[in-house]
Formats: C-alpha cells, structure tokens, sequence
C-alpha cells in the first residue's frame, strides 16, 4: 500500500492527508448548502472556519494526550498530523466547545446550529476513514483471508488489509459504512420530522455512539484508561446525551419555522438571511 501521493523533493503529500482534506471539503460544501436554507450561511460560514482550526487541534491533543509515551522522546513529532494520529472524538469535543461558545456569544441557539452541522459531520468521518486505510492503521483483529472474501468487499481492500503476514478486520470500512448510512438516515428523518429542532443532533450522537462503540471492540490500536478503551466510554456517554436530546426534541412544543428541502427550486433573493448578532465589544468598538 502506497501511502505517498505525492512527492517532489523535500514536498512530500500523503494520501491520509488528502482524505482529511477532501473530507473537510466536502463537509464545508454541505454545511454551506445547509445553512443557505436555514437562512443561516453568514453565521455558518464565519463559524466553520474556527470548526476546522480547533477541530484539528483537539482531534491531535486527544490522541497525543492518550499516546504520549509514543511522543515524549521527540516532541517535534506532534506536528507531524500527515503520519496520522488524528481522533475524531477529540475533534467532536472541541467542535461541541465552538459550537456553544459561539452560540452564547452571538445567542444562537446551539442545537439548531448543530442540526445544521451534523450532515456534514456524519459524512465527513465517513471519507476520512479512508485516510487510516491508505495509512493500514485503524485495523481491527486478525481473520482469515476467506472472512474478508466472503464479506464481498473490493479486492484491493482485502489485499491492503494483508499486513506483515495477516490479514486483518477491515474497521476503517466498516465505520465508513456506518457513518454513510447514519448520513441517509439523518436526511430522511429530519425530512420526515419537518426540521424540528434537536432531531438530527440527537440522531447523529446516538447512531454514532452505537457503531463506534462495537467497531471499536474490534480494534487492536484503541486509547486506554487502565482497561478501559476510550472511545467506547466517549461513545456511550454520546448515546446518553443523544436520548435525552431525543426526548426534548420531542416533547419541546416549540419548533422552528418548518423548511423542506424543496426549497431549493424557490426564489432565494427575496429570503432575508438571519444576521449575525454582535457581541457588546463588538458594539462598543463601533460607537
């Protein structure tokens, strides 16, 4: 498995990094679809911009903090985020953080700003999987070349799962999977809820938790805390706060205004896009 995409003298440009940034791509042209609708781009589009810079940083500190043994002899190593090393639960957390800050500084609501993000997300983690394949990490236990055969899966994953004499669970795919349907799934409820507010956070933390909880069962390179993995202790907390997400999403009797996905056909130039709420600084600095 080649890992180097491209390499030109001291330039050198690894597929894992080409995954995450198409992954990035792809979720800020979502996003952007999203917030249009929801007359909410401006303030979605100054907010992706810190979701992408903390996001990388706290996806880094959260694997770095739990491999730290692996960096301590060379620090400088830390930096080195094309080699891998990246948790997507350490970007979650720090997005979450983003996230309400930014809504108690600009008094959004944060639930609806996530319902926003959530697609993008979803499908975001989905493409970057694929950056552990490229890297042949993120691998679960050893199985038997038929295993993966009778799986029917493309030829080129099975072989790119041979590593230094075995063959190996494949989990990079199979939560790439998982997250491409929790991405459908998100679609179609929202739909079938009329975009009432809290639904599709609330989809996303528990389909997710769940998957990540048993794909991570299967994995030989998971963090620790004593015995503990960690991401299945992250990953049931998600399923907690999903539920009681769930139930005051449905039990709330407010809802927001309700925006079908046929929109896209009406005329946008007459909708008024909510703006974004200046903060008493910002105010003052004005007067």
């Amino acid at each position: 498995m080649k890992r180097v995409f491209f390499s030109f003298g001291p330039v050198t440009i690894y597929w894992y990094s080409i995954m995450i940034i198409l992954a990035i791509i792809v979720g800020m042209l979502i996003a952007s679809h999203e917030s249009k609708k929801m007359k909410m781009k401006e303030y979605i589009d100054s907010l992706i911009f810190y979701l992408i810079i903390f996001g990388v940083i706290g996806a880094r500190l959260y694997y770095v903090i739990f491999e730290f043994d692996s960096y301590k002899s060379d620090l400088l190593s830390i930096l080195k985020v094309w080699e891998g090393g990246l948790a997507i639960y350490g970007a979650v957390i720090a997005g979450a953080i983003v996230v309400i800050y930014h809504g108690i500084k600009y008094k959004y609501g944060g639930l609806k700003t996530s319902d926003i993000l959530v697609p993008s997300l979803i499908i975001g983690q989905a493409i970057g999987r694929w950056g552990n394949f490229f890297n042949q990490e993120a691998h679960g236990g050893i199985v038997a070349r038929s295993f993966l055969e009778n799986l029917h899966i493309p030829k080129f994953i099975i072989d790119a799962m041979y590593i230094e004499g075995n063959y190996y669970h494949p989990t990079f795919l199979y939560e790439s999977l998982w997250c491409i349907l929790g991405f459908i799934l998100i679609l179609i409820i929202r739909k079938i809820t009329k975009r009432k507010k809290g639904i599709p956070t609330s989809l996303y933390l528990i389909w997710y938790g769940i998957g990540r909880f048993f794909i991570e069962g299967l994995r030989t390179d998971s963090l620790y805390i004593g015995d503990m993995r960690v991401s299945q202790l992250v990953s049931a907390v998600l399923v907690v706060i999903g539920m009681v997400v769930l139930v005051y999403s449905i039990k709330a009797k407010r809802e927001d205004p309700i925006i079908e996905i046929e929109e896209d056909n009406k005329e946008e130039d007459n909708d008024e896009e909510v703006p974004i709420l200046e903060d008493e600084e910002t105010k003052e600095g004005k007067k």
